[in-house]
């Protein structure tokens, strides 16, 4: 969990496929093959009014467990949800939380959208292309002990002829503190 001195912006990561990172934050990856897990046809129909599996009380218990989030995932599969709880710690790098922001940043191939309790920032949360880097708000205020729900939906492209795999190059935490004195 580097801490970097910047006099910008002093910041930390919990990178959340490190093994100590994960156990800081008490997070465990589950995922799940389909638009809508479980249903037929990855859940593809002509109309519907959304997946439940991006809302924080969705029942993912029974989702298979990854300490991998990278890996690849292929063979005409086009969706793919991740999901992690994750409990915010009184430190990170050594330093309270507390006075800074938390950003959830993530890279997911190929296109994807990120669900933070439930929400999804229309503005910076959808994946706009290939590999792109995303970076979204986690909280603006963290608190040590405050609980989140994190939802990936990952998807392969080009949608009209899909190829390759589905996975998240990587997810990570980033706490920022706002007083560049520290």
């Amino acid at each position: 969990m580097p801490f970097t001195k910047d006099p910008k912006m002093p910041r930390a990561i919990l990178d959340l496929q490190n093994p100590t990172d994960l156990a800081a934050v008490g997070g465990q990856w589950r995922y799940a093959i389909g638009l809508v897990p479980g249903e037929p046809n990855e859940g593809l129909v002509a109309q519907m009014e959304g997946s439940p599996a991006r809302l924080p009380d969705y029942d993912d218990s029974g989702w298979e467990v990854t300490n991998d989030i990278a890996e690849w995932h292929s063979h005409g599969v086009s969706f793919i949800w991740y999901r992690i709880n994750v409990t915010l710690p009184e430190t990170v790098g050594g330093r309270s939380i507390i006075g800074t922001r938390c950003l959830l940043e993530t890279c997911i191939d190929d296109y994807g959208e990120i669900w933070i309790d439930g929400e999804c920032d229309r503005d910076r949360g959808a994946v706009q292309g290939f590999n792109v880097p995303q970076r979204v708000v986690l909280s603006a205020d963290p608190k040590p002990g405050d609980k989140h729900t994190i939802a990936l939906l990952a998807v392969n492209g080009p949608l009209a002829a899909p190829g390759g795999a589905v996975f998240v190059r990587y997810a990570t935490l980033a706490f920022e503190w706002r007083d560049p004195r520290y």
